[in-house]
Formats: C-alpha cells, sequence, structure tokens
C-alpha cells in the first residue's frame, strides 16, 4: 500500500526547535486530506518509533507526530525546562505555529500527560482529546508501576551502542523492526529530561486538569497495563461526566505494540472514520 508518510520538519515553536513527522493523503493540488491529528508519544518515544502507528491514521487524518522536547530530532540539552507546564505549553505552541484548526490531539502516557494539562492551560482550536493510558500516579496515590532504572539503564546502553539482542531483554514482545528502531533512536532521549518526566509522575497530579476540558474525550486503557484501574475510571468519570472510556482488552501499557488491531478499533467511532 502506498504510504502516507510526507515528511518530516522543523518549526519554531515555544522558543525552541519542534520536530515533527506528517502523514497524510493528498487531496488534489498538494494539499493534504484530513482532520488535523496531533499526536504526543510517551517518555522514551521519538516521533519516528510511532510512524507504523502514524501510517494507519494518515489514511483518515493530516497526522501530526510531535517529538517531545529532549526526545528524537527537538531541541535538547541541559539549558531547557522539562517540567509538565512547558511540555503543555509546547503542544499549544505547536498548534498554534502550525495554524491548525479543529484539531485532534492525541497523547499516549507522558503525552496523554501534556496534552491533558495543554486543554486546561488554554489550548485553542481542538476538537476532540484522545488519553491512551496516562500514568495517574501523583501526590498522595499509588507509584507508576514502570521504574525509573528500565528506562535510564536502556538509555545508557543505546547511548554506548546497542543491537536488537539488547532492546529486547527490555522489551521482549516487539518485533526485530520495532527492537532495532528503538536502538537506533533512544539514544536521543536526554536522560535528565526523562528523569524529571518520570518523577513528575508522581509529583504531579493530572487529576485537576479533568474538570477544565470542555470538549469530548476518549480514555482509552490497556486492559493488561495495570496503569489504569477500575477506581480511576470512576473518579474520572466523576471528574469529568462527559467522558468516554474504552479498553484495548489484550493490550499492556504500549498498546499499539501489543496489539495493532485492538488499537485502533478501541477508538470504536469516538474519530469518526472507521480506523
Amino acid at each position: 500500500m502506498t504510504t502516507t508518510y510526507q515528511y518530516g520538519a522543523n518549526v519554531h515553536a515555544g522558543g525552541i526547535r519542534q520536530h515533527y513527522l506528517r502523514y497524510a493523503l493528498n487531496s488534489g493540488g498538494g494539499k493534504a486530506a484530513g482532520q488535523p491529528l496531533v499526536l504526543i508519544p510517551g517518555i522514551t518515544s521519538p516521533a519516528i518509533t510511532w510512524g507504523f502507528v502514524a501510517e494507519r491514521l494518515g489514511r483518515q487524518f493530516d497526522t501530526y507526530v510531535l517529538d517531545v522536547r529532549g526526545r528524537g530530532l527537538s531541541s535538547t540539552g541541559p539549558e531547557l525546562a522539562y517540567d509538565t507546564d512547558t511540555c503543555a505549553d509546547d503542544v499549544i505552541a505547536f498548534i498554534d505555529a502550525l495554524g491548525l484548526k479543529n484539531v485532534i490531539l492525541a497523547g499516549h502516557s507522558m503525552g496523554a500527560r501534556f496534552a491533558l494539562r495543554a486543554m486546561s492551560r488554554g489550548a485553542r482550536n481542538v476538537e476532540k482529546l484522545v488519553l491512551i493510558d496516562p500514568p495517574v500516579s501523583g501526590p498522595g496515590r499509588r507509584e507508576y508501576p514502570s521504574k525509573l532504572p528500565w528506562y535510564v539503564d536502556s538509555i545508557r546502553d543505546c547511548t554506548r551502542g546497542a543491537g536488537i539482542d539488547t532492546m529486547r531483554q527490555y522489551c521482549p514482545t516487539w518485533s526485530d523492526d520495532q527492537l532495532r528502531l528503538r536502538a537506533e533512536w533512544l539514544h536521543t532521549c536526554f536522560e535528565p529530561a526523562i528523569v524529571q518526566t518520570f518523577e513528575e509522575f508522581h509529583t504531579v497530579d493530572i487529576h485537576q486538569d479533568f474538570p477544565q476540558v470542555s470538549v469530548p474525550t476518549l480514555l482509552m486503557c490497556a486492559g493488561k497495563g495495570g496503569v489504569i484501574q477500575d477506581e480511576d475510571k470512576e473518579e474520572f468519570r466523576g471528574l469529568l461526566p462527559s467522558i468516554r472510556i474504552t479498553t484495548a482488552a489484550q493490550a499492556g501499557h504500549m498498546i499499539p505494540w501489543d496489539d495493532f488491531e485492538g488499537f485502533f478499533a478501541a477508538f470504536e467511532d469516538f474519530l469518526g472514520p472507521t480506523l
């Protein structure tokens, strides 16, 4: 099948260089077809690692996958801030800089937290919000089930130079192609940024942001991920009664890696077109 990949590019937004990948079908005249969809990946997932998902999304949507600061080809380094509010503001600035309208804003894990915080901090031109298995840890709450050394050790391995056999120790169920891509790109994740993000999973509570969301919102949970439990779903319904909650029953936290078709099925009809 013809690829939906259009190009990779950079935009100056939020005071930094933000790199992104664009996937879409052409509608003629060099224009991309479909409603804009902005996807914010997780804590150690450069944009390119979501390419296999964006290829499918690009059949229906004008899809933009962002390299969050400190990851991939976006600005990085010790001089930058990596806190939740700053990264959420990057999302707002990205949408504004590209002049996107009627956006579907989607995020996975860390990216879902940033997307949600962006909404509470005044993101404009967002029509729908998709939160994919966001960490719900925070002050006084249970810990996030993954542990920091899993991230830090794998980054250090890739910084020294690692292949798929090394990556398989961390992600034993992934395909060789997925492991090869992770081995190639994980070194671009700036370790202090990753550490701060992980720490803020536990020190920053996103629950306060839900009541401030005024657009249709989908929460997609991983049935085998252990991140979102039944009591969390009930709390979310109390905070945002209109929220729609679905589950990819056969998947762990990395939903499309674990169950590719189940991931798209879990959107149900929320986005309109069948994925």
